[in-house]
């Protein structure tokens, strides 16, 4: 077949029109195994590119190099969900004139579409691509090398950038299906070594979890979960990534069983936690943004009640056919949580950025019941505070917290209290676990924050959350 399309990365770039300033984004679906982010910045900063906006789904540790291209001014904008590793630690310190834009994926998807976030060139890497550009991210043959499963977070810009490259190391015989991207939207293909590392797509937060303290709290979650009121036949759920929140699964299948209650569907970063409860018929489909391991993405593959779902039709808030509106249930991490029922999953307790938003705010908001699973204390410091470092949920969307001291329930969720009291679930008051912390550790003392925003969070709908200050040594 004979096809234009099939060029060269400098070609590419080349063809795209991209000149200084513009707006250029990518996907994180290969997450610590990323190896597009860098590939291409190298090649821009080779062929003398500045002063470009980077608008990726997330960054993290493996893509430290792009501290030279800041440095350099090839990079001198970034948008993102999250940032992690020694990439976050220098932004944190000032590396960057401009401040970090955040955005949930919900959030990030309702930008692209809207053309508040403009995207002028994407770069998209795929397990597998043809010719025109029909392309997956799962492989289509004996000579595959990457696998990610959804593209989940790569189809908004697929639809609204100007320009679309996709980059993969598995170039199959047309016409490669089922696809993710459509040849329709994509204007070349570019064959490379490697896309992607797919060993590390489970890195980072996804942990499977040994510890006493998190099947601690995986149990009380379930227990929350199983007497909340919502645990009925037809339930939907979604888990976060965290140790807790996936051991949190086991205790909800084991009721499951035993009550003969099935769910409708599991929702977001789909793990092989919930691969399982939907082999065995516990799950009936499995609507996957991100696959987070191995076992999803070759799910994904082969079974047609495993779809993927693109980050606006996964949680944007000004489409109201978003899965997250028909959510029911949700278990999330957090950094910290403070009196007012506010979450904080981007800042850590040193100031260094190292964490992301994710669709945290876009479940916690529309799910009908949201349960933040965190220990009172990580070591010295403690998870539930007077007040959070960095605003990343509003306490408003926040219905329970489980701490292994104690179970608080938002008081704007009277019947969700009444339900797990009348069934014998121990609660506390959340200003009662963090006086605990403080009596435990003491009070922290400030954070040498200085007077330069390095990031500015945004909420749903496009305003300023909050702001991130540099922190000083």
């Amino acid at each position: 077949m004979r096809n234009t399309k099939l060029v060269t990365l400098e070609e590419a770039i080349h063809r795209s029109g991209l000149r200084d300033g513009m707006t250029i984004s990518f996907h994180h679906h290969f997450r610590g195994g990323d190896k597009v982010v860098n590939m291409v910045v190298a090649k821009l900063a080779e062929m003398g590119f500045k002063d470009l906006h980077l608008a990726a789904s997330s960054l993290s540790d493996v893509h430290a190099p792009l501290i030279e291209h800041i440095k350099n001014g090839v990079i001198t904008k970034i948008s993102t969900s999250g940032l992690r590793g020694e990439l976050a630690n220098e932004i944190s310190h000032g590396l960057m004139k401009e401040p970090v834009v955040f955005r949930s994926h919900g959030g990030r998807g309702s930008a692209i579409a809207s053309g508040e976030l403009h995207i002028d060139v994407a770069f998209l890497g795929a397990s597998s691509c043809d010719e025109l550009g029909n392309a997956s991210g799962c492989p289509r043959s004996e000579n595959a090398k990457s696998i990610c499963g959804s593209l989940g977070y790569a189809l908004p810009d697929a639809r609204y950038a100007d320009y679309v490259v996709v980059l993969t190391d598995d170039l199959v015989a047309y016409p490669n299906v089922p696809k993710s991207i459509s040849a329709c939207e994509v204007d070349s293909v570019v064959v490379v070594d490697s896309v992607g590392d797919s060993t590390k797509i489970s890195s980072g937060a996804i942990r499977d979890s040994k510890n006493p303290r998190d099947i601690l709290l995986a149990k009380l979650a379930a227990k929350v979960i199983i007497n909340s009121g919502y645990f009925t036949d037809g339930f939907s759920i979604q888990t976060g990534t965290g140790g807790a929140s996936l051991a949190a699964v086991k205790y909800i299948r084991e009721s499951m069983l035993e009550k003969g209650i099935k769910a409708s569907f599991a929702l977001g970063g789909i793990t092989a936690h919930m691969v399982k409860l939907h082999e065995e018929g516990l799950i009936e489909k499995l609507i996957d943004v991100q696959s987070f391991d191995k076992v999803a993405a070759e799910s994904i593959a082969h079974d047609q009640l495993h779809q993927e779902v693109s980050a606006i039709e996964y949680a944007s808030a000004n489409y109201m056919g978003s899965a997250v509106h028909a959510l029911d249930i949700v278990i999330l991490s957090a950094l910290e949580v403070d009196v007012n029922f506010n979450v904080n999953v981007l800042v850590g307790s040193d100031g260094i950025i190292r964490g992301a938003v994710g669709g945290h705010p876009d479940t916690a908001e529309d799910s009908a019941l949201s349960i933040i699973v965190c220990p009172l204390l990580r070591g010295r410091i403690p998870c539930i505070v007077p007040k959070v470092t960095t605003l990343i949920t509003p306490g408003k969307g926040v219905d329970v917290v489980v701490t292994e001291y104690g179970i608080a329930v938002n008081p704007g969720r009277p019947l969700v209290k009444q339900r797990l009291l009348d069934a014998g679930v121990q609660l506390t008051d959340i200003n009662d676990l963090a006086a605990k912390a403080r009596s435990i550790i003491g009070e922290p003392d400030p954070l040498p924050f200085g007077d330069q925003v390095v990031g500015i969070v945004m909420d749903r709908n496009g305003g300023v959350l909050d702001k991130i200050y540099n922190i000083v040594d």
